[in-house]
């Protein structure tokens, strides 16, 4: 959602906020701000609703100066965009200057409070009611501002990541954090970065410290680092080198990083493989699973939670661990699961997929389910996030820094790990033959080289986009393991090209959808080689019938589907589990393509945020 940047250091502080600012666009943003100290006692705030370059332009040559500052880009959550809004706020007639991540959910009951003992407020924003808190605490007590903002974080209920700078304390950065992820940059004596994700700091230092929930952090000038939990304990931190590489956050000559992203699959998906997987010695190793293995033996269900296109991917790993483990699968959106009263148990295995690993509400799922006593796999792509500590074990998905906002090689780096973990459970169960796992193995090896053989059609894929520019309709439809191919198709589409698109298995067409279609409707039939594939034929002429425009994804070779298709994409041919690997590429491409055409913001889709850290 909301990105956080901060610098203490003795560097120029402002071309370090806005390039920070700049690698933090892809979370999604309506508003940009910085506040600098200049070192006479002035913060200096300048806020612009708009992206970074409005924020930019509206500076012009009045750039703020000093060697403290901290900025931000804000996603809506209380008040609309504007210039009030935004942040920075302040307080104490511009002497404390904050920034925040999050939401203050007993916001209103403080601002009344604080209006009652004379505050007052320019915004609608919970982040004012913070920093005014703050100001209200230190003026009470007579405490530091460090402390004073102790105090009043054990006042707050809900989320939140913040850093604040003091004109009276003019070496002194202090960040902290609840349920929303903050990361420390270490850089030369007593210099530090802060950041929502590590991305603006990789290009300044590869260590970083990810401060944990009810810390604070305060970085000074002269005395360094210390961290302090709200019980004021001190606490020591693990220092983590990065391991990813400023080239992963370029662009590389791609117009967009959705375009790049997608290219990227036959690496990506590999070194999701890499290191896994022996085709000779017909094995798979994974310590997740392994140094865990009583509690998957032991498991009577898998439950799956996730939001977004990482509950597509929980979708398909409900067919690959039914079919490959024979256990029970049952998936759920992370945010309908942590509410409902869930039925959970301690032979259950809940597995967590998240793309950030900060996702607010599986992570809250996460603590729900470990609360009782299920044993909790993550499944994430960044190294080091909330997911990854706050899950019993787990395995990274290494697709590399994800920019686009509509996932694309995090989805296929996801379905690759989950069909290596439900392969080696079933191995480990013996619900899998020996020479099926094989056949499976040299299958998914051939994954990477069939992906790109795909992205080969590219031209072609964007000649049949250009189709479909001007429809606001569509509708995707598949069945069986293709099925959640379908609904993350139609979610790409609506989600870049802001057309409105539903996906569905083919079978429930005649349960409504069917009404929909005429001469103007797209329909995308996924019918790949399969059980289901003459069933699926009889879908395509029930649409046929009834004029719809008809586009298939079909098994290569396939020539009964080219008389009924107005355009036909051929994928290369595998095992059916391995399928979605394969089937979702295109409708990527798809979807790129049209939304390119129809001029819309291919990496920052209005209104979407990349990490959903609020709920």
């Amino acid at each position: 959602m909301c990105g956080i940047v901060g610098y203490i250091g003795e560097k120029d502080c402002f071309p370090i906020l806005i390039k920070g600012l700049q690698r933090l666009e892809y979370r999604g943003y309506d508003s940009a701000g910085v506040a600098v100290f200049n070192g006479n006692d002035v913060i200096q705030v300048k806020k612009k609703k708009g992206k970074v370059d409005d924020l930019l332009a509206f500076v012009g040559d009045n750039i703020p100066t000093g060697t403290i500052g901290i900025g931000h880009t804000r996603w809506a959550t209380h008040g609309p965009p504007n210039d009030v809004n935004a942040h920075p706020h302040t307080a104490r007639y511009g002497r404390l200057a904050m920034i925040h991540n999050g939401i203050i959910e007993n916001y209103e009951s403080l601002r009344t409070s604080l209006e009652a003992n004379g505050h007052g407020f320019i915004s609608d924003t919970d982040t004012e009611v913070l920093i005014h808190l703050i100001d209200e605490v230190q003026n009470r007590t007579d405490a530091s501002i460090s402390d004073a903002v102790q105090m009043a974080l054990k006042e707050v209920e809900g989320a939140y990541a913040i850093a604040i700078i003091d004109a009276n304390e003019p070496d002194l950065l202090i960040a902290a954090r609840k349920s929303s992820p903050l990361v420390i940059g270490v850089g030369e004596e007593n210099e530090f970065y802060i950041a929502s994700d590590a991305t603006p700091i990789i290009e300044h230092t590869q260590n970083v410290i990810y401060l944990e929930d009810e810390e604070v952090a305060v970085m000074h000038r002269e005395t360094g680092l210390t961290i302090r939990n709200l019980q004021n304990m001190v606490i020591t931190p693990e220092i983590h080198a990065l391991e990813m590489q400023i080239e992963a956050i370029e662009k590389g000559g791609f117009q967009h990083f959705m375009l790049k992203e997608i290219f990227e699959q036959p690496n990506s998906i590999l070194d999701s493989i890499r290191g896994r997987m022996s085709v000779s010695r017909s094995e798979i190793k994974m310590s997740g699973i392994d140094d865990h293995w009583e509690k998957w033996e032991a498991a009577q269900r898998i439950i799956v939670i996730a939001c977004g296109t990482s509950w597509h991917a929980g979708l398909v790993a409900e067919y690959l661990f039914e079919d490959f483990a024979r256990i029970p699968v049952e998936v759920e959106y992370a945010s309908e699961f942590r509410y409902r009263n869930p039925i959970i148990r301690a032979d259950d295995v809940v597995i967590a997929i998240s793309q950030s690993g900060e996702t607010a509400d599986t992570l809250a799922a996460i603590q729900l389910a470990k609360q009782q006593g299920a044993h909790v796999f993550g499944v994430c792509n960044v190294v080091g996030s909330s997911i990854a500590r706050e899950t019993d074990s787990g395995a990274y998905t290494h697709a590399g820094p994800e920019i686009g906002v509509a996932s694309t090689k995090a989805f296929t780096a996801q379905l690759t790990v989950l069909t290596l973990i439900a392969m080696l459970v079933g191995k480990k169960k013996g619900q899998i033959s020996a020479q099926r796992f094989s056949r499976l193995l040299v299958e998914l090896n051939a994954i990477p080289e069939k992906v790109q053989k795909l992205l080969e059609q590219d031209v072609r894929i964007k000649e049949i986009a250009s189709h479909f520019v001007n429809n606001e309709n569509a509708l995707y439809l598949g069945r069986g393991v293709n099925f959640p191919v379908a609904l993350e198709g139609a979610l790409k589409l609506k989600e870049i090209s802001y057309i409105h698109a539903e996906g569905y298995p083919s079978a429930e067409m005649k349960h409504g959808p069917i009404a929909l279609i005429d001469e103007e409707m797209p329909v995308f039939f996924i019918a790949t080689a399969d059980d289901v594939y003459e069933k699926i034929v009889s879908n395509i002429q029930e649409v046929k019938a009834r004029g719809g425009r008809l586009v298939a994804l079909v098994s290569a070779g396939n020539q009964d589907l080219k008389q009924l298709a107005e355009f036909v994409i051929e994928v290369p041919k595998t095992d059916q589990a391995l399928a979605p690997l394969l089937t979702v590429v295109p409708l990527q491409l798809l979807s790129y393509h049209i939304a390119v055409m129809r001029n819309c913001d291919v990496d920052q889709p209005r209104n979407l945020a990349k990490s959903v850290t609020v709920e």
